[in-house]
């Protein structure tokens, strides 16, 4: 029954990311890429967990935080320099 579920769930995720690639090549605006580049980010960590419940392994979990870590870095990059044009300040 979690095999079954999990199995769904990939499915549902897959067609997510579908969607969230979708907006990030054709979003009217550049917020609305930042944000679909992460809700895919979060897709992803959400996919590697599920596919680490089928496989009964917490042999992703190093992959499962570098990509969150990754996909915050990213976000807050992106917003501040949607902000103010720059990312480091001197």
């Amino acid at each position: 029954m979690v095999v079954l579920a999990s199995y769904i769930t990939l499915g549902l995720l897959s067609v997510s990311v579908l969607l969230c690639i979708i907006r990030l090549l054709k979003g009217p605006s550049m917020a609305d890429r930042v944000v679909a580049l992460d809700t895919i980010g979060l897709n992803l960590i959400g996919f590697i967990g599920v596919i680490m419940i089928v496989q009964q392994t917490i042999l992703y979990s190093e992959a499962l935080l570098i990509i969150a870590i990754l996909a915050f870095i990213s976000t807050v990059s992106f917003a501040k320099f949607l902000e103010g044009g720059v990312v480091i300040d001197r």
